[in-house]
């Protein structure tokens, strides 16, 4: 959809797990995973469902359009 690079990776900051280790006495102690992201009842979840389905029908829509895709009806 044409969104800027700055903006995808601030969504992807948000919905991608992070991880780190902390140095002790100069030695690196084992790696733990930092608890962020996307949980229910979130209020930005609304938000990137209808980016997320937008996106689908827009990708869905060219491939029907080349062809690539056929579409059926149902009933």
């Amino acid at each position: 959809m044409n969104f800027h690079v700055l903006w995808r990776k601030w969504i992807m900051e948000f919905v991608t797990p992070a991880s780190a280790f902390v140095l002790v006495n100069g030695s690196p102690t084992y790696e733990f995973q930092f608890e962020r992201g996307d949980h229910q009842g979130d209020p930005l979840s609304p938000f990137l469902f209808l980016i997320v389905a937008e996106s689908l029908n827009v990708m869905m829509n060219a491939l029907v359009n080349v062809d690539l895709f056929s579409s059926y009806q149902v009933g």
